[in-house]
């Protein structure tokens, strides 16, 4: 007989009324036939799913009454020297991860149900972005995803949606997006999921060779050493701490693994405007994130200052 509920946690009803919707106006039927009172979370993937996206699809699980996860490679978010075209694509695997995930109903449009021929209107965070660390290495990607999220909003209309830390930029810049435009969706922001050796999950650790895979967890290790020198110096009673000190400390693991090709930023600032900041209170909260190149995978991270 087939157990109630299987190693992943999702039962034999889930696997039953799993649907995948691939055209706009199917899943305008199927979200309109949910009933009123169900909560609705929304995982948003551009696909290639590692275990950090599965660990969205668990708090949207705990969360929410039915969870919608889409699959949509976003062209607006990639620059135009960027690797939209050979971005890792696999919507049989992904289809079936998010399945046995738990998640109710997957809609994977196409590209022009989201992007029609004369599409001409975007969402732009205005001001500080661009002068931000991450916004201003890629000129328009945050146009690209507060646009495409805005639209996937829009169209499967979630109470709640659901978020990694890792780009914890994107998190800041969405929850700004939703408390400006008034849109009715409570934003999530879910723990960073790591490699054994630190690195975060991301589907752009599939370019890494395996010498530079071997590597890669530097990344982790170069902001945990910036973390313990902000702690280290708290712990001795300094009021804040200078974020060159705290750059340079992560610095310092960077320039001693040849395989960091070169280091794009390493950024120390306000958790909600990502704004540079010259110090972090001891009490406050700030935000360390850095961009680099291992061989000539572009990888990022962050962690919070506390």
């Amino acid at each position: 007989g087939v157990d109630a509920a299987d190693a992943c946690g999702s039962t034999v009803k889930q696997q039953e009324d799993f649907q995948l919707v691939t055209t706009l106006e199917d899943f305008a039927a199927v979200r309109r036939a949910l009933p009123a009172d169900a909560t609705v979370g929304l995982v948003p993937t551009m696909g290639a799913l590692h275990a950090g996206h599965l660990s969205l699809v668990t708090a949207a699980k705990q969360d929410c009454d039915v969870v919608v996860g889409t699959v949509f490679v976003n062209p607006a978010q990639f620059g135009p020297n960027e690797d939209f075209d050979r971005y890792p694509r696999s919507l049989d695997a992904d289809v079936e991860g998010l399945r046995d995930a738990g998640v109710d109903i997957i809609l994977a449009p196409p590209l022009e149900s989201m992007y029609r021929a004369k599409h001409r209107t975007f969402v732009v965070p205005e001001g500080i972005v661009e002068s931000t660390a991450e916004a201003g290495r890629r000129p328009g990607f945050f146009r690209g995803v507060c646009t495409v999220v805005a639209k996937l909003f829009n169209i499967v209309q979630p109470h709640k949606a659901f978020f990694g830390q890792k780009d914890g930029m994107q998190c800041s810049i969405v929850r700004n997006m939703v408390l400006d435009l008034n849109m009715p969706v409570q934003i999530c922001v879910c723990p960073t999921v790591r490699e054994a050796d630190g690195l975060a999950m991301s589907s752009r650790n599939q370019y890494l060779t395996a010498q530079e895979r071997a590597k890669a967890g530097v990344v982790y290790q170069g902001l945990r050493h910036g973390l313990d020198k902000f702690r280290g110096l708290a712990g001795q009673g300094f009021p804040a701490v200078e974020a060159g000190v705290i750059r340079a400390a992560v610095k310092a693991v960077y320039d001693a693994e040849p395989m960091v090709a070169e280091i794009e930023y390493i950024s120390v600032a306000d958790g909600d405007t990502f704004a540079e900041v010259e110090e972090v209170p001891v009490d406050g909260k700030a935000n360390l994130s850095t961009a680099v190149k291992v061989g000539k995978v572009r990888l990022i991270d962050n962690l919070i200052l506390e």
